[in-house]
C-alpha cells in the first residue's frame, strides 16, 4: 500500500466530502434533510419535546407510516432523541439533540421563509406560466 503525502490526503478528504458529488456522504445526508418532513418534524420540535401523537396531529398530512420511519431516521442520525416513561399507557416524547438544535435553526428559517414569501412565489408561477402557456400550446 503506497503512502500518501499530507497533500494528497487533504486533497481526498476534500473531495470526500463534496456534496456536489453524487455518491458523497454529504449529498445523501442533504437528500435526507431536504425532505419535507425531516424539515416539518425538526420545526415541529423546536420549541420543546412532543410526544408522537403531538406530531401527528400538528403535522398535517403525515401519515403514521411516514412519521414513525422519520422518527426513526432522525433519531439514527443523532438529530433526535426518543424516551420511553414507564407508565400506562406508555409515554413515548421526542427530543431534538444539540446537533437537531442547531439543524432546526436552518430548517425553521426555511420553513419561517416559505410561510412568508408564498404570495411571491405563487405570483411569480402564475406570471411564468402565462407568459409560457403559448410556448405550451405550440408543442
Amino acid at each position: 500500500m503506497a503512502t500518501m503525502t499530507a497533500a494528497q490526503r487533504r486533497e481526498q478528504a476534500r473531495t470526500e466530502y463534496d456534496a456536489f458529488i453524487r455518491g458523497c456522504p454529504t449529498n445523501q445526508l442533504l437528500d435526507r434533510l431536504s425532505d419535507k418532513w425531516v424539515s416539518l418534524v425538526v420545526s415541529a420540535l423546536a420549541p420543546a419535546p412532543q410526544r408522537y401523537s403531538d406530531l401527528a396531529r400538528r403535522i398535517a398530512g403525515v401519515s403514521p407510516k411516514m412519521l414513525t420511519q422519520t422518527l426513526r431516521t432522525l433519531e439514527r442520525d443523532g438529530i433526535l432523541t426518543r424516551t420511553v416513561t414507564p407508565s400506562v399507557p406508555v409515554r413515548v416524547d421526542y427530543e431534538l439533540t444539540p446537533l437537531g438544535d442547531n439543524l432546526a435553526l436552518l430548517l425553521t428559517a426555511v420553513k419561517d421563509w416559505a410561510e412568508t414569501h408564498f404570495d411571491e412565489v405563487h405570483a411569480a408561477r402564475e406570471r411564468y406560466d402565462a407568459d409560457n402557456a403559448d410556448a405550451r400550446e405550440a408543442s
